[in-house]
């Protein structure tokens, strides 16, 4: 949603916007709202009720709340939106992440989790989406703590409008929206919110983050231009991912003798951007591998080792790594890529 006007940022969003904002989803059978209880979700959960009773015809709404069982206030806070969303004649249900809590890791564990029961509960309501409230400051944050991480740029395109995870996609209806417009809808409204500590507990990233915000405002790094570069990057990323698909249509070949296994013309592989030739080789390896997405940095050590071997004409010894569960080797003028054998000790 567009706003030109800076004090636009602090003003409640009206009926047409809210109607902007969900009207992609309007032919979906149903949708689950994930609700914490924190501003943000709260807003979510009032503006998607008023648009769907605005609709003579459109999805069922449920909200889901998760309580993590990390706060003794989470059980109050999910009866909270309970309590609401009886008000806004909107089915309720609160999950509860159960079992054994990591020491370290702890925030990524969570959103695991609660992305899991939500996904459960969308499948269980007929929801082919869940809608989060992320917004434009959640944006800016991402691509902040991505940067410092030194994400490539398909990291740096932060979070999508829409992405398929648990097999149901997770939509982001705010994503363009900063958080004191939706704050300002709910005072409008007067509906109260939690204030969940975690948010401004310093041994997490972002909070710590948000504490530099401040700062980076007064030298032009404010939310709207922080996710305004994360929305060109991924315009970027986008075009770059059309030209890696291109890329492996030509280049993917597989082998004559043994139709399981994929590989590339060495020199036509050598001959492609460097950008193009990580994409590539990452993909490969992503779909031979068995343990997991392989980490960026060390595709690009991979790619370099492949890189020196073909320039230095070694294609007659035979090279061969391994990465992620998949086998990458050099051998004549082909890059073969296939599932490695398990490590000793690993069940397959």
């Amino acid at each position: 949603m567009p706003n030109d006007e800076p004090d636009d940022d602090h003003a409640p969003i009206s009926v047409q916007q809210a109607k902007d904002l969900f009207a992609h989803w309007k032919a979906a059978p149903a949708l689950v709202l994930a609700v914490s209880g924190g501003p943000d979700s709260l807003a979510l959960m009032w503006l998607a009720a008023r648009w769907r009773r605005a609709l003579s015809r459109g999805p069922r709404l449920i909200a889901v709340t998760v309580d993590h069982g990390l706060r003794a206030d989470a059980a109050r806070e999910a009866r909270d939106v309970k309590r609401l969303a009886r008000d806004l004649d909107m089915p309720h249900r609160t999950l509860r992440w159960t079992g054994t809590k990591p020491k370290t890791g702890l925030p990524a564990a969570a959103r695991a989790a609660r992305y899991l029961l939500l996904a459960k509960a969308a499948r269980a309501s007929g929801a082919t989406h869940i809608l989060t409230a992320h917004t434009r400051d959640d944006q800016a944050e991402t691509l902040l703590m991505r940067i410092l991480r030194g994400s490539g740029i398909a990291g740096l395109a932060a979070m999508a409008r829409e992405t398929e995870r648990e097999g149901v996609w997770l939509a982001r209806p705010l994503l363009d929206v900063p958080k004191s417009r939706l704050v300002a809808t709910l005072g409008r409204a007067k509906i109260a919110f939690a204030d969940d500590p975690t948010n401004r507990d310093m041994s997490f990233t972002r909070p710590r983050l948000r504490a530099l915000m401040p700062a980076l405002v007064e030298e032009g790094g404010d939310s709207r231009n922080l996710a305004r570069l994360a929305t060109r990057l991924a315009r970027a990323n986008a075009a770059i991912e059309v030209l890696a698909d291109g890329a492996e249509r030509y280049l993917a070949l597989r082998d004559r003798d043994d139709a399981s296994r994929f590989g590339f013309d060495a020199a036509a592989f050598a001959g492609l951007p460097e950008e193009i030739r990580l994409r590539l080789l990452k993909r490969a390896i992503d779909r031979a591998g068995h343990e997991g997405p392989a980490e960026l940095g060390k595709v690009e050590a991979l790619l370099a080792v492949l890189d020196r071997a073909i320039a230095n004409g070694e294609r007659q010894t035979r090279l061969k790594q391994t990465l992620a569960g998949a086998a990458i080797s050099l051998t004549g003028d082909r890059i073969h890529v296939d599932p490695a054998p398990p490590r000793r000790g690993k069940r397959a």
